[in-house]
């Protein structure tokens, strides 16, 4: 029972926090720096989910194969190549250097 109330609490929660934004704008647009921002988010936390689960391992700093895996991936990408692509050459090289080390 505990569980679900947790789970209710936490669905409350995420709801009033997505209704602040809109309730205490009123129906004004946000700023223009603070729009550039916002539309900035999504990318810059995303990055951050890639970063800390390729590099981290619990408290200590990990480099090894899948590394070199979104390393190779991040150059494709720069290099205008098709999002499947990269996630292809990632597996690829990830595969390949876990099999070779």
């Amino acid at each position: 029972m505990t569980v679900w109330l947790l789970i209710a609490a936490l669905a409350v929660s995420t709801a009033l926090v997505k209704a602040a934004g809109p309730v205490l704008l009123g129906g004004r647009s946000l700023p223009p720096r603070w729009a550039g921002v916002v539309r900035l988010l999504p990318p810059v936390l995303l990055a951050a989910l890639v970063v800390t689960s390729t590099l981290a391992d619990g408290a200590r700093l990990q480099v090894d194969a899948s590394t070199a895996g979104v390393a190779v991936a991040a150059v494709v990408i720069w290099r205008r190549g098709p999002l499947l692509l990269a996630v292809l050459v990632a597996v690829g090289v990830t595969a390949v250097l876990r099999a070779v080390g």
